[in-house]
């Protein structure tokens, strides 16, 4: 599979990370605020960004993987990450906290969305902590619907959350849903009102 194409919106350029955006990783990933609602814990150092990331994108990318730098036009320098795979092809995505509410990880999505659609891509899920409904509102501008919300003990932070799945069906299919999270969670739900 080809490497897929760096990407350009009004403000923002999505690339392929490089050995130089070492600073830019650390900033990302050592922000406390930005990792509030992922996964991993706050990074402690720029090699230990470095070998994060490095470990996440390992090997050649999948024909429905893409990984992105989300910079801004005007430095090219990264304030966030876009990525895109699994078997559910998720979308997920992350920014520094000073970058937040300014619509760049809407608007950095969708020229994703946009891209995957072009390449094929059936259709895509994204998920969001049910305690931060700011990341759910990015996945309503990008057309995405809410499907159900599943509880996981949330590793490496072993914490019980309540996510809500969300998915886009690109081949207008509207009747798939992904289960995978919903078969995997002994708790889901789907939520009235959304």
């Amino acid at each position: 599979m080809p490497e897929h194409p760096t990407l350009h919106t009004p403000r923002l350029t999505l690339r392929r990370f490089a050995p130089a955006d070492r600073d830019a990783l650390f900033a990302i990933f050592s922000d406390p605020r930005t990792n509030t609602f992922l996964p991993w814990f706050p990074l402690q150092s720029r090699e230990q960004a470095l070998e994060f990331y490095a470990s996440r994108h390992a090997g050649p990318a999948a024909a429905w993987e893409y990984h992105y730098a989300v910079c801004r036009r005007e430095d090219d320098l990264p304030i966030g990450y876009l990525d895109l795979g699994g078997d559910c092809h998720d979308l997920g995505y992350g920014l520094r906290s000073d970058c937040w509410g300014r619509g760049y990880a809407a608007e950095a999505a969708a020229a994703l969305v946009a891209q995957a659609r072009r390449d094929g891509l059936p259709w895509l899920t994204a998920t969001h902590d049910v305690n931060n409904p700011r990341s759910g509102r990015v996945m309503q501008k990008l057309g995405m619907r809410y499907c159900y919300t599943y509880r996981e003990q949330w590793q490496p932070k072993n914490i019980p959350v309540s996510f809500r799945l969300y998915q886009l069906n690109l081949d207008g299919d509207l009747r798939r849903v992904c289960r995978r999270y919903w078969d995997a969670s002994a708790e889901h739900w789907v939520e009235s009102g959304l």
